[in-house]
């Protein structure tokens, strides 16, 4: 009896706790009852731009010297004067005298050469005397014998005196050379400017002594400088006829603007691709593209408003915007707009993909410059998805996951 009692107690219990939990069960609030979020992806979009106008090509690269000569004297000496703006920095004029040397041995050598000259002259002269003398006395000679009934022959050179008259006007031609050599020395004992530029470096000072060929200081062109601008074989491709180029040629040239940073500010000049290399560097594999910037040491204009007028420096590093190709119709897509392949993936206006197959021009930033079916405003997808099928159902604006 005593078993039957504790089993009939445990169901007691049992069914008192199921009753009591349905009881609570009841009196909870019913959930509210909301419909599960669509299948359909959810996919991040941008906007396609048409384009219009030239395609920039940027790049960057460091400013050098458009021309760069040693200044070295071609005759030796003592320097006896040192133009004051022959300094580190200084400007020099083309045709400006920039240093003299002692000119006593080069005027005593040409006043050497002078008085050789006026021997020689008078050498000729007597020459030239004593062979028309004997010219004559041959002539009354050949009269006498012609009178007397006797031949007659020509007179030889020596009779005639001609090899002293030859070589009388050859030291005279000599003396002339001579007396030119002394006079082109004494006129390279001032060392003049070969074109206006400004000094990167010198090393003499007066009364020191300079050897033929030395080099006394170094000379930048201040016309003009050059930007050296790597760019990709497609990059390079975008600059309207790259390989027509000539150095020089005024005719054809493709705008540029170089822009460099001083301090927080940005300052712009105007340039033009001047030249292409000819060969490819070995080791990034680009091309180098020259970009010319005349008078490189006015002010440049700022780039962003604010004030100050610095020079474009050598080795200075800038950013270069090139003026590309302008084709007649193109688009510009955010970056990531772009899939592998050159495809761009747009959105109709019934929410359906479209695989539209590009070429790609130019990318810059987080732009893609392309030509292919587009439109204007057109929106592509940037983001969300990593595979499309065409006509594809998408999800555009608010992910409605969050």
């Amino acid at each position: 009896m005593g078993r039957i009692a504790g089993y009939l107690v445990a169901a007691v219990i049992l069914a008192g706790s199921g009753a009591l939990a349905y009881y609570l069960v009841s009196l909870a609030p019913e959930p509210e009852r909301s419909e599960p979020p669509p299948q359909i992806p959810f996919a991040q979009t941008g906007r396609v731009a048409a384009g219009s106008g030239a395609i920039p090509v940027y790049g960057a690269g460091t400013v050098r010297p458009s021309a760069e000569v040693d200044i070295a004297p071609l005759v030796g000496g003592s320097v006896v004067w040192l133009d004051p703006g022959f300094q580190s920095g200084g400007r020099i004029e083309s045709g400006q005298p920039i240093l003299r040397i002692d000119n006593a041995d080069y005027l005593q050598r040409l006043s050497e050469a002078e008085a050789d000259l006026e021997t020689r002259r008078v050498a000729l002269y007597v020459a030239q005397e004593q062979g028309a003398f004997a010219r004559s006395e041959f002539e009354e000679y050949s009269r006498q014998q012609l009178e007397a009934g006797s031949p007659v022959g020509e007179p030889g050179p020596l009779a005639l005196r001609e090899p002293e008259i030859k070589a009388a006007r050859a030291a005279l031609h000599r003396a002339e050379v001579q007396i030119a050599g002394a006079r082109l020395a004494l006129s390279r004992t001032e060392l003049r400017a070969p074109f206006a530029g400004y000094v990167r470096d010198e090393s003499v000072d007066t009364g020191q002594f300079v050897a033929a060929g030395q080099t006394v200081g170094r000379l930048i062109a201040a016309d003009s400088v050059e930007v050296v601008v790597p760019l990709s074989d497609s990059n390079a491709a975008m600059i309207p006829e790259l390989w027509k180029l000539r150095a020089g040629d005024a005719d054809r040239r493709v705008n540029a603007r170089v822009t460099a940073r001083f301090d927080d500010d940005s300052y712009a000049w105007k340039g033009y691709v001047d030249r292409a290399e000819i060969s490819i560097d070995e080791q990034t594999r680009t091309i180098d593209v020259i970009v010319r910037v005349p008078n490189p040491f006015t002010a440049g204009v700022p780039a962003n408003g604010s004030g100050g007028v610095p020079p474009l420096l050598v080795g200075k590093f800038v950013e270069v915007e090139i003026e590309g190709l302008a084709p007649e119709s193109y688009f510009r897509v955010p970056r990531a707009a772009l899939q592998p392949g050159n495809e761009i993936w747009t959105v109709s206006e019934d929410q359906t993909v479209s695989i539209v197959p590009v070429r790609v021009l130019q990318r810059v930033n987080d732009e893609t410059f392309v030509i292919g079916a587009l439109e204007d405003r057109q929106p592509v997808i940037t983001g969300g998805l990593r595979f499309v099928t065409e006509g594809m159902n998408v999800q555009t604006g608010t992910d409605p996951s969050r």
